[in-house]
């Protein structure tokens, strides 16, 4: 995204933020601080653990506000990850991604203060309206989709919490012939588990009606391909990307009830939620959805993306985080914090 920051008048600065060694996070903060001392910056906002550390220790060596974003379910099974996770509950204000992410963060680490900001979809990419016809038409015929058939789109790396299994075993359960399931994600190295889906497709018999699609560049063109757009994810979702962007395409949206879903799908009207690793329930929200025609999946879709244009645009978190900022930088500076 470097062009992209440079486009708009930001500058990027390369430095080595992504080690975890002690004397590196040690190093980078003392770069960091002669960074913000050289170009007199006021305020410093981290995203991620390791450069997280970093950015604490500069930011109280130069007595400027520290800001934290929290986007993720941290997992903390030892004294030492909680330890290690514990900074990103250290800002003078913690930015988390949805409700879901606050109340989580609250019952982790006693934060000073929490924004609740939900993350943003960019509606001038995942608009409907924008995307040639022939660039969907061209994803569907390569995913082997003619006009009778229907699509179900899951997005996600391939990894097993993202449940791609529980949408192939619901599939299964479905026999249907004319619904096509594509599974849309790298691997990033899971053979085994890629291998695992693989031999699950062919073991149901489903090897003409799922598809392992690899990465998908276009994601716009993607949603609008779909007819059905599934989050099957087996953990919470801090926020769920998918869910947001496919509802922002006027796609009618199925995803699991736990995490941040809850908060951008409107279970019966914006799509439908179902319990986490249940497949018979997932079978049988798409059944509900085919039986809705299309029509009816219009009609969801369009309070889908109204519901996304109200709460959860680029704007919105762009505008709240820069008031943020405007507040602690109207504050004395934070210089006698504690670490």
């Amino acid at each position: 995204m470097v062009a992209e920051l440079e486009r708009v008048g930001g500058e990027w600065v390369h430095m080595a933020l992504d080690t975890k060694t002690p004397f590196a996070l040690v190093a980078n903060a003392f770069r960091l601080a002669n960074l913000i001392r050289a170009r007199n910056v006021r305020l410093i906002h981290a995203r991620s653990r390791a450069p997280a550390w970093s950015a604490l220790w500069a930011a109280r060596q130069t007595r400027i506000p520290f800001v934290t974003t929290w986007h993720g379910s941290y997992s903390a099974r030892t004294s030492f990850k909680r330890l290690y996770n514990s900074v990103m509950a250290r800002g003078d204000v913690v930015i988390a991604n949805s409700a879901w992410t606050a109340e989580h963060v609250r019952t982790q680490f006693p934060a000073r203060r929490i924004a609740t900001i939900p993350r943003g979809v960019d509606l001038e990419r995942f608009d409907p309206a924008a995307i040639p016809s022939e660039r969907v038409a061209a994803l569907r015929r390569a995913w082997g989709a003619d006009s009778a058939s229907i699509l179900v789109l899951l997005p996600g790396r391939l990894t097993r919490w993202k449940g791609q299994e529980i949408l192939i075993e619901a599939m299964a359960l479905l026999a249907q012939p004319h619904v096509r399931a594509v599974l849309a994600g790298d691997a990033q190295g899971r053979a085994i588990y890629e291998h695992a889906l693989r031999h699950a497709i062919a073991t149901n018999g489903l090897a003409d009606r799922v598809i392992i699609a690899g990465h998908v560049a276009d994601m716009p063109a993607a949603y609008l391909a779909a007819d059905i757009v599934v989050s099957a994810s087996t953990q919470e979702e801090a926020f769920g990307r998918v869910a947001a962007e496919a509802a922002a395409m006027g796609r009618p949206v199925i995803a699991t009830d736990h995490g941040g879903s809850r908060e951008t799908v409107i279970n019966g009207e914006t799509g439908l939620l179902v319990p986490p690793g249940d497949a018979a329930a997932l079978a049988g929200a798409l059944r509900l959805l085919m039986e809705a025609g299309a029509a009816g999946r219009a009609a969801i879709g369009a309070k889908g993306r109204a519901h996304i244009q109200a709460h959860f645009t680029v704007e919105r978190m762009c505008t709240a985080t820069l008031s943020v900022y405007r507040e602690l930088l109207s504050q004395k500076l934070p210089g006698s914090a504690s670490v």
